[in-house]
């Protein structure tokens, strides 16, 4: 089962460690249709997507020159940060410059943020006044929003080529 075709230009795009990733989650999806009725809690199958996503976005951010080569590499970064629309720091707020001319705008930043909200920090942060777990369908879905907005990406910005 292949969920990212290996001809796009994302797969393309992609290093290989988050290729592996890619890969890894498509196993783990595999493995869960087959047999999706013992689980309870689905977001197991979110996990290397977002690993990966993280990792894409990291990628982008560096291939658009909005963070320097130490921040990429260092452990320091937080994407979380530098995408939120709400954070007003500008110096580190990479929102408002992905919005600018680079993209197509401010409605592929709003989607790379979104996507980041609902597959990473709605899927791995346990609060106890709002526990959620995911059913199959639900980390199906956000493991499409991951991999089109990523797609979406590459296509829409002017990147390197691997």
């Amino acid at each position: 089962m292949h969920l990212v075709d290996r001809q796009s230009a994302l797969w393309g795009y992609l290093t290989d460690d988050i290729r592996g990733l890619i890969v890894d989650g498509e196993l783990l999806v595999k493995h869960a249709e087959e047999d999706h009725r013992k689980v309870s809690d689905f977001s197991f199958m979110v996990f290397p997507f977002s690993k990966a996503y993280e990792g894409f976005i990291k990628k982008l951010l560096l291939d658009l020159e909005l963070i320097q080569e130490d921040e990429y590499y260092g452990e320091e970064i937080r994407i979380g940060r530098l995408l939120n629309p709400f954070y007003k720091d500008n110096n580190t707020n990479v929102f408002v410059r992905l919005c600018g001319p680079i993209t197509k705008g401010q409605a592929l930043a709003e989607r790379l943020w979104e996507v980041w909200r609902r597959g990473r920090n709605q899927v791995f942060h346990y609060f106890p006044h709002n526990f959620r777990k995911l059913s199959y369908k639900e980390a199906r879905e956000i493991i499409e929003e991951m991999l089109q907005v990523m797609d979406e990406a590459v296509t829409s910005c002017s990147l390197p080529e691997r």
